[in-house]
C-alpha cells in the first residue's frame, strides 16, 4: 500500500471511529479532509485509470461515501444526503464490474428511494426502480420503499405508518418519521375540509395516534388554529380563516352565451 493510501485509510479510521462517539462534528471536519484526499487518486471516477491499487482505492472511496451518506441521516440532513448519493452511484454503476459487492448497497439504494418519496418525487423514485435489476427488487430494502410508495398512492396510511415498526434497517427511522408527518398532515387537511367537529377519540384514529395526548400535542405544534374543548376538535376558525371567493356565475353564463352566438356566425 502506497503512503497516500495508508493516510486516507488511517484519516478513515478516525472519521469512523468519531461517528461511534456520535462527535458528528468532527466528522464533518474529517469527510471535508477525505473528499479533498480522494481527489488526488486518479482511478477514482470519472477517471478510471488502471493504477496497480486501483481496486484498493475504488473500495475505499466506495466505503467513505457508503460512511457519508449514513452519517447524513445521524445529522438529518437531505441536501448531504443527495449530494453524497450523487457521488456514491457512480461505484455501485460504472464501477460495479471492478468492485466485488457492497454489503451496504441495497439498504442505501433503498433508503433513497425513501428519501425521494418522502420529498414527492414520484417521477424520480420510479426512474431510480427503473435502473434496478430484478434480482435487486427482491431485496427486502427495495421492496420496503416500493410497497411503501403504493400505499401512499392509494391512500392506505395505516400500512405507512405500521411499516416503521418492521424497517429493514435502521437508517430508516429518520425517512419514516418525516413520511409519518407527510401522512398525518394530509389526513389532517382533508379533516378540516369535511368535518365541522370530531371527537378528539376519532381524531386519534384518523390521525393513526395511539393516545388522546398525543393528538393534543400535534394539534397544539401543527395546527394551532384547530380548538380543542370539552372532548372535541373544532375546525370552525381554520375554516372562517380561509376567505371564500364569490364566484360571478351569471356573467360567465353571459360570457359563454356570447362566445357561442360568435361561434355560430363564424359557422
Amino acid at each position: 500500500m502506497d503512503p497516500k493510501t495508508t493516510e486516507v485509510s488511517q484519516l478513515f479510521e478516525r472519521f469512523k471511529a468519531a461517528i461511534l462517539r456520535k462527535d458528528f462534528d468532527i466528522c464533518t471536519k474529517l469527510l471535508f479532509q477525505l473528499k479533498i484526499a480522494l481527489t488526488g487518486f486518479k482511478s477514482l471516477p470519472p477517471l478510471f485509470e488502471k493504477t496497480p491499487n486501483a481496486v484498493h482505492e475504488l473500495t475505499l472511496a466506495r466505503d467513505i461515501y457508503e460512511h457519508a451518506v449514513i452519517l447524513s441521516v445521524k445529522i438529518e440532513d437531505q441536501d448531504a444526503f443527495e449530494r453524497d448519493f450523487c457521488q456514491l452511484k457512480p461505484y455501485y454503476t460504472d464501477a460495479a464490474s471492478r468492485l466485488p459487492p457492497s454489503p451496504q448497497e441495497y439498504p442505501i439504494l433503498g433508503l433513497n428511494l425513501l428519501r425521494l418519496l418522502v420529498q414527492n418525487r414520484i417521477a424520480e423514485f420510479h426512474t431510480e426502480l427503473e435502473l434496478l435489476s430484478a434480482s435487486a427488487l427482491e431485496n427486502p430494502c427495495i421492496k420496503h420503499a416500493v410497497e411503501l410508495e403504493q400505499s401512499f398512492m392509494e391512500g392506505a396510511y395505516n400500512r405507512v405508518l405500521t411499516a416503521r415498526q418492521a424497517v429493514p434497517h435502521e437508517t430508516y427511522v429518520y425517512f419514516m418519521d418525516l413520511l409519518a408527518k407527510t401522512v398525518r398532515d394530509e389526513i389532517a387537511g382533508c379533516s378540516e375540509k369535511a368535518y365541522d367537529s370530531l371527537s378528539v377519540n376519532d381524531a386519534r384514529q384518523m390521525l393513526l395516534y395511539s393516545s388522546d395526548k398525543e393528538v393534543v400535542e400535534y394539534i397544539k405544534e401543527e395546527h394551532p388554529e384547530w380548538e380543542v374543548k370539552n372532548g372535541f376538535v373544532f375546525f370552525q376558525r381554520a375554516k372562517e380563516s380561509v376567505p371564500c371567493k364569490e364566484i360571478p356565475s351569471l356573467q360567465l353564463i353571459n360570457q359563454t352565451l356570447s362566445y357561442a352566438r360568435e361561434l355560430e356566425r363564424i359557422v
